[in-house]
């Protein structure tokens, strides 16, 4: 039998996993459209390759400190749920 308590975690679970499939689709939507905006000023010549490359290997130290939180906040999400996974895949598709 299904306890209360029971449907309540399924239910934050799916609401989990549909707002962090949303929140990924929108970070690679603004990744994409960043990637865009560098490509075309590098193309008409307001931008150089190598201050891109510059800000790239910059942006590396704080990726490797992002890296270190998530790693110790992964373990909050209950990404071993079938329903964070279905609304996971439903927020990437459908957000």
């Amino acid at each position: 039998m299904i306890t209360e308590s029971g449907i309540i975690s399924m239910v934050v679970a799916f609401i989990l996993g549909l707002l962090i499939g949303l929140l990924i689709k929108k970070v690679i939507q603004i990744g994409l459209i960043i990637l865009a905006i560098i490509i075309i000023l590098i193309a008409v010549g307001a931008l150089s390759p190598s201050t891109v490359i510059h800000g790239i290997e910059s942006l590396g130290v704080y990726a490797s400190t992002a890296e270190s939180f998530v790693k110790n906040e992964i373990s909050i999400l209950p990404y071993n749920s079938i329903l964070f996974i279905i609304g996971l895949i439903i927020g990437l598709v459908k957000g």
